[in-house]
């Protein structure tokens, strides 16, 4: 797995609503007690914008995205460049950056 394949796998764990995947994938030292998903909140889109490191051969990679949504009938959108680790030969996700 590379980082970008982790940020698209937590995309998809928004999407369906999969709270212990997303903590599982959490950099332990990072991790918040719980996520706090939002029910009116419908993921429409996610766009890779860039992305540095993060291969097999690396142990930090970043990943810059747009997520889309649409939250009580609005369309709005999440920008973030997320910065992921290994930890125990794993990608999670550290922080934004």
């Amino acid at each position: 797995m590379t980082a970008e394949q982790l940020m698209r796998s937590r995309y998809s764990a928004f999407v369906v609503r999969d709270e212990a995947y997303l903590l599982r994938t959490w950099a332990a030292d990072q991790r918040p007690a719980r996520v706090g998903l939002d029910d009116d909140r419908t993921w429409t889109g996610l766009e890779i914008l860039g992305r540095t490191g993060g291969s097999a051969f690396h142990t930090v990679g970043t990943v810059d995205f747009r997520a889309r949504y649409r939250d009580a009938g609005e369309a709005g959108e999440q920008r973030e460049n997320s910065r992921f680790v290994r930890a125990d030969g794993a990608w999670v996700y550290e922080r934004p950056v």
